[in-house]
């Protein structure tokens, strides 16, 4: 089986920790990428603004995420190469490399600057998350607070999203508000994603898609990435791949297979988690096999479905 997983944190963790790509002892690495055949892997470039003064200080950080991404993929280019397109990702398949997409997650790293949105695209970011867990100057993210989470973009966000489709840029609604996910799927003239959000019929936490929620985006064309985080899969907080199969059985039911695609999440969060890195994604796909998933199903799930989004939007 071979995998597209729509979100990752490991940059940030290659930074802080100074670690290469290659080979490490977290989540993701080019050598377990290469066991699972995670043929494409998009790498976020977290920002926790809170972590920093002001704007400028938050992009600068960015700035040196994206180094580390620009040097790795160099370093590494005889195994995983940069896709800015569907073509790219197409063509290093054919030539039996692996390929990384890079993508943002905090869109208020931009604060009100339009310039900033088209700096990023010319550095190769083909994704952004519109918000973290936190108002920014796009919207308002989930929330336990009702208001809040019934707050959609702001007018620059709006503006931000109309330019993302101008620019063919893959528009992410995970830890987007309600609000700001119905102003998206007003807004967007093609499919969107959720990079890595799950079923909150399934598990009731803000962070995960309503059933309505998960129709529209089905109507869309979108995906939902499955996220492992415990925390979105289950009470149990386990962190299991049985809890991940009910997500998946769930979404299938209410929005069909054609809706599901991976968001893992890897190195982006902590605890327990039966899938611990990209190498055991074949834990998934066997137990979706053992729950009566047709091959044509896993394949989608695992990585057809992410393609056409991608072939569709990039």
């Amino acid at each position: 089986m071979s995998y597209i997983d729509l979100h990752c944190d490991t940059i940030s963790l290659l930074l802080e920790r100074e670690i290469p790509l290659f080979s490490n002892e977290i989540d993701v690495s080019i050598e377990k990428m290469k066991t699972s055949d995670v043929f494409c892997q998009f790498f976020a470039m977290f920002i926790r603004m809170s972590d920093f003064e002001n704007v400028d200080e938050s992009y600068a950080y960015l700035k040196k995420m994206y180094h580390v991404y620009q040097k790795e993929m160099e370093e590494n280019k005889e195994h995983i190469r940069p896709a800015l397109c569907a073509a790219d990702i197409h063509k290093n398949r054919r030539e039996g490399k692996l390929s990384g997409v890079l993508t943002v997650e905090e869109g208020g790293v931009i604060g009100q600057e339009m310039d900033r949105l088209e700096e990023l695209y010319n550095m190769g970011v083909r994704l952004i998350t519109l918000t973290w867990n936190y108002e920014n100057s796009l919207g308002f993210p989930n929330s336990d607070d009702p208001a809040v989470m019934e707050a959609g973009l702001k007018p620059f966000g709006k503006e931000v999203v109309e330019r993302m489709n101008d620019l063919h840029m893959l528009i992410d609604v995970s830890h987007l508000s309600d609000g700001g996910f119905w102003d998206v799927a007003q807004m967007s003239r093609g499919p969107f994603v959720a990079s890595h959000s799950n079923s909150r019929s399934v598990r009731d936490f803000r962070r995960n898609l309503t059933d309505d929620m998960l129709r529209t985006l089905a109507e869309k064309g979108g995906v939902t990435g499955i996220n492992f985080y415990h925390k979105f899969l289950g009470e149990d907080g386990n962190g299991s791949v049985p809890d991940m199969v009910r997500h998946i059985k769930h979404i299938k039911n209410v929005a069909g297979i054609d809706t599901i695609a991976l968001g893992s999440d890897f190195d982006g969060f902590s605890g327990p988690c039966e899938i611990r890195n990209c190498a055991q994604f074949y834990k998934l796909a066997d137990a979706l096999s053992a729950a009566g998933f047709t091959d044509s199903e896993i394949e989608k799930i695992c990585w057809k479905n992410a393609l056409r989004v991608i072939d569709s939007v990039l």
